[in-house]
């Protein structure tokens, strides 16, 4: 009878392990763990396609996280989204002609706001917008271009064409 109880106890306690792992997980790739938003300051920025950005997505300097994404909405005279970023106020020395991308996190990972710092002595402030912008670069597009295009037969030389050739000391 003891054997069955500990069969028991210990099936009880993989259970509990597994799903403290899976919540752990969880909390892990939808970034919420370990950030913790302080005072901030806002910078919105344009984009043609944003792909699957959403909200809270990160938005980093050299893969180091310095805020969020606070809002994705739609222009209507513009006809392309409209990003809003919330950026801590520690990073406040953000060049003012800096770039923004969205990045994707592996082949198939959640999309972030990369920022590419530039050189201008003026730095972002609060309502400021980023004008260099580059779209997420879409799975779909990519993989539309290499079957229109082919296999890579854009890369072969083409075939020597037939003509006179003239010797290599000659007249």
């Amino acid at each position: 009878m003891t054997q069955r109880r500990s069969y028991a106890v210990g099936t009880g306690l993989f259970i509990v392990l597994g799903f403290a792992a899976l919540a752990y997980l969880a909390t892990q790739t939808t970034s919420v763990a370990n950030y913790r938003q302080g005072d901030s300051y806002a910078v919105k920025a344009r984009f043609g396609n944003v792909g699957q950005l959403k909200l809270r997505a990160p938005v980093k300097i050299a893969g180091v996280r310095i805020g969020s994404v606070a809002s994705v909405q739609l222009e209507p005279e513009k006809l392309d989204a409209l990003v809003t970023l919330s950026i801590d106020k520690r990073f406040h020395e953000i060049p003012d002609d800096s770039s923004a991308v969205i990045f994707t996190s592996g082949l198939l990972g959640d999309q972030y706001v990369g920022i590419q710092p530039g050189g201008s002595p003026e730095m972002l402030k609060d309502g400021d917008e980023l004008i260099l912008t580059q779209s997420a670069l879409q799975l779909e597009d990519l993989i539309g271009k290499f079957l229109v295009n082919g296999s890579g037969d854009a890369n072969k030389k083409p075939a020597p064409t037939q003509g006179t050739t003239k010797p290599a000391g000659g007249a």
